[in-house]
């Protein structure tokens, strides 16, 4: 073993169980920079630590970096392919090969984890219980598809997860689009049935599904319950005509993946095209990145394992462009097949109709890795350009390699966020951005809220600075690299606040400008007059770039907190009650105002509430009662001048019937 393994390590080491699971590899930070799965943890964790002279140079930069690694015992290789799968995609590690795609497609979620199932709609997969389908490329077609089910089986839409129980169904019912389990017209186990044709239906075994129907239509019918009969044989009819469009079988020879796979230095793509019933029925394409020292094999076996670990269908064949080497193909049909519950061939076809399928896909692929190289050589050429033009129209002393864009967002003073973004070589640099909650100012005055976010930015870096002074270190940190460039939203105001601010620190040398949005003018310090560059200006557009930047920044954080504010409820206020309670109180009572007028005793029968909870909560509503009333008195009580004026009138009048009775 390497002498610089320490001993907490070595004793790490020393200790592994063998026993299939994960492995999570940490550095000094506790950050997790590599997640692997194994059959025997035992044999594959110390591998790295021994022949280390034989890895690649990315495996070795990885080993050195791993202060200590956490365990994640599973029952077999399919258990630690699925968790290791999902644990990359939590972590995004630093040395595992990322599988990324350049879209958000969605799932259709069938809510498995509560009493009565609905059909939802998912951005994202989570191994939550529930049961997910898809990605759906196709939006189009998914939503033709939910239309179908909820024509054919109509599952709850609404969207409480603890079920209300109700006396009258809501209008779905009445519309045939709902069996209400809410009023009870339905059995849990009646219901469950239905759902389970839907998991058929959405898996693609729609036969199976027609042939269950089948059973249940002639069940029914043969115990005279001729009304049930009829729903089923209008089920069976609707799921036939899906049938005749569709074509789909199981134990088609021609449903079959095809994967090819093109790489650059850096990145690679790999194009995947769906074939059913002998047709290309869809296509999609994936990034991978991270594959530096990695080999076609490596990357590839990433890939299918990472793929296939979450995909719902897999086929019973899939084609791939590179051959994976025995002991790779061994090891991936194992664990798919095993996911799949039957055997999956992988195949690398050299001749015929599989092969061209496969260098059709390998042409895709090319194609969109070379648009994504040029997309690269155009944005770092456009970096280049458009920095050089900043640096001779601005006169700046230097290149601006680091460019830091400011903003404010706030509604009428409320909820006022500042935003910084980062731009660095001329592209974002988005894990450098950064919010500041504004705390000194509660009214609209952006001036002295860019001086706060500024101030604050400046007093960060330099507090960075001399702490790398004083321990004799130079580190690459956020705040300690002042910007090259300072880029405010506005115009001349907002540029001369925080030119003051800058001259009062002492970094007066900083250079600064603003871009006033209307006319898209330059403003420098001591100038009156704007520059204004032409519209195809690489100076220009870059600029733009970083303020329309820190304005989407700002701004979408400021939603966040107004949206959260204006939902917050008075219960958030009272000491003890937090979210569980929070809805617990108004799920039994129905509104705070209720809550309100509850007694001690009452509000400690609440579910998860006790009686120290419950009479914090009406003491609260009790303070806050006199509070209002007082306010009110307060209000309706006269003023000292008012006094007077009754008195003076009252006097008055009493003279007038004194006069009226004389007379």
């Amino acid at each position: 073993m390497e002498p610089w393994v320490s001993e907490a390590l070595r004793e790490q080491i020393a200790n592994l169980p063998e026993h299939p699971g994960v492995y999570l590899m940490k550095d000094a930070a506790g950050e997790v920079i590599y997640v692997g799965k194994a059959i025997n943890l035992k044999n594959r964790v110390r591998s790295y630590f021994q022949g280390f002279s034989r890895h690649n140079p990315k495996t070795q930069a990885m080993v050195k970096k791993i202060h200590c690694f956490e365990l994640l015992l599973v029952n077999n290789e399919v258990e630690a392919l699925l968790l290791e799968s999902n644990l990359i995609k939590a972590y995004r590690p630093k040395y595992n090969i990322q599988l990324r795609d350049d879209k958000n497609y969605p799932y259709l979620r069938l809510t498995m984890t509560e009493e009565f199932p609905r059909l939802v709609l998912a951005r994202r997969y989570q191994d939550n219980g529930d049961l997910f389908f898809g990605p759906f490329v196709n939006s189009g077609k998914m939503w033709a598809t939910v239309k179908l089910i909820q024509q054919i089986f109509p599952l709850r839409t609404c969207k409480e997860r603890q079920l209300s129980r109700r006396s009258r169904p809501c209008l779905n019912a009445h519309i045939g689009k709902c069996k209400a389990p809410c009023a009870g017209n339905i059995s849990r186990e009646q219901y469950m049935e239905m759902v389970e044709q839907v998991k058929l239906f959405l898996q693609g075994k729609i036969q199976t599904v027609a042939e269950g129907l089948q059973k249940q239509m002639e069940a029914a019918s043969a115990e005279m319950r001729f009304e049930e009969a009829a729903h089923y044989r209008d089920q069976l009819l609707a799921v036939k005509e899906i049938v005749k469009e569709q074509h789909i079988s199981e134990s088609s020879a021609h449903n079959r993946d095809v994967v090819s796979m093109a790489l650059s230095s850096h990145f690679g793509v790999v194009q995947l095209f769906f074939v059913r019933s002998g047709k290309i029925v869809g296509r999609e394409h994936f990034f991978l990145e991270q594959i530096e020292g990695e080999t076609e094999q490596d990357v590839l076996a990433n890939f299918l394992q990472q793929y296939y670990s979450l995909a719902d269908y897999l086929p019973k064949e899939i084609l791939l462009s590179h051959s994976l080497g025995e002991e790779l193909l061994s090891q991936v049909e194992t664990v798919l097949s095993a996911k799949k519950g039957s055997r999956i061939h992988f195949v690398t076809p050299q001749k015929g109709d599989k092969r061209r399928l496969i260098e059709l896909a390998l042409d895709n692929a090319k194609l969109v890795l070379n648009q994504r190289l040029q997309k690269e050589e155009r944005e770092e050429n456009f970096g280049v350009r458009a920095m050089e033009e900043l640096r001779q129209i601005l006169d700046l002393p230097k290149t601006p390699l680091r460019i830091e864009g400011y903003d404010i967002s706030h509604m009428q003073g409320s909820y006022t966020v500042g935003a910084m973004v980062v731009f660095q070589n001329g592209m974002p640099d988005k894990k450098e951005y950064r919010h500041y909650r504004i705390k000194t100012i509660d009214w609209i005055d952006d001036y002295a809220s860019l001086r706060e976010m500024v101030g604050r930015r400046m007093r960060r870096g330099q507090s960075e600075k001399d702490q790398q002074r004083k321990e004799g270190k130079i580190e690459k940190q956020t705040f300690a690299r002042f910007p090259d460039l300072m880029l405010i939203d506005g115009g001349k105001g907002q540029l001369s606040a925080v030119k003051s601010l800058l001259d009062e620190m002492g970094y007066g040398d900083m250079p600064i400008f603003s871009l006033a949005e209307r006319l898209e003018e330059i403003y420098r310090p001591g100038c009156t007059e704007p520059i204004v560059l032409p519209r195809e200006s690489y100076a220009l557009q870059l600029l733009q770039q970083i303020r329309d930047e820190s304005h989407r920044f700002g701004i979408t954080r400021h939603r966040y907190l107004r949206g959260k504010g204006q939902t917050a409820s008075v219960l958030d206020t009272i000491a003890g009650i937090g979210e569980k309670r929070r809805i617990a109180l108004l799920k039994h009572f129905g509104s705070a105002a209720r809550i309100a007028k509850a007694e001690i005793e009452e509000l400690a029968l609440v579910p998860g509430m006790d009686h120290r909870a419950a009479e914090a909560v009406y003491t609260f509503f009790r303070k806050e009662a006199q509070r209002q009333a007082e306010a009110r008195a307060e209000v309706a009580a006269p003023t000292n001048e008012e006094k007077l004026a009754q008195a003076v009138a009252a006097a008055q009048e009493a003279g007038q019937e004194k006069e009226d009775l004389n007379g």
